[in-house]
């Protein structure tokens, strides 16, 4: 399993609010949620973002309130991946959960820069910085996390195995 795509790098304690800021919590629609996406931080961020891109950030990405709706938001704003040096710990069960890859890795959030390319192998771990020519090793996923991830999140994993 890989990801590639242009960075948008943010800093350290990026929470749930600024993520999917909590005048659209009531939006069940995670389409309509992709819209709003990072809207408090970065205004243009649904207009910059593609399919496929990476967020990159400092410590404790995701921290706050437990919503799920932010890493529900960020994939459906077409981001395929997210870096961050940490993640806050229910951010990181959420986003698993709805099947949205993330990835620890200090070394890589402090190297990788806003606008570089990058590609991620979830199958070694490996961050490759094809704008700088450079490469990290993070946490690879264990393989009942990656067929949580391609059945596209918990729900749809535990039907496919029915």
């Amino acid at each position: 399993m890989k990801a590639e795509g242009r960075v948008f790098k943010f800093g350290s304690n990026v929470d749930t609010d600024v993520i999917i800021p909590a005048r659209y919590l009531n939006v069940p629609d995670p389409s309509e949620l992709a819209k709003h996406c990072m809207e408090d931080i970065d205004k243009e961020f649904v207009n910059k973002v593609s399919k496929g891109d990476i967020i990159v950030a400092d410590k404790n990405f995701g921290c706050g309130s437990s919503r799920e709706h932010a890493p529900i938001a960020i994939k459906a704003a077409g981001v395929s991946c997210v870096i961050a040096e940490t993640f806050a710990r229910i951010f990181y069960r959420n986003a698993i959960n709805i099947g949205l890859p993330i990835i620890e890795c200090p070394e890589a959030a402090k190297g990788i820069e806003e606008g570089d390319q990058v590609e991620v192998d979830f199958d070694s771990g490996m961050i490759y910085n094809k704008t700088k020519g450079t490469e990290y090793k993070g946490q690879a996923f264990p393989e009942f996390m990656q067929k949580i991830i391609s059945n596209g999140g918990l729900i749809n994993y535990i039907n496919n195995a029915k």
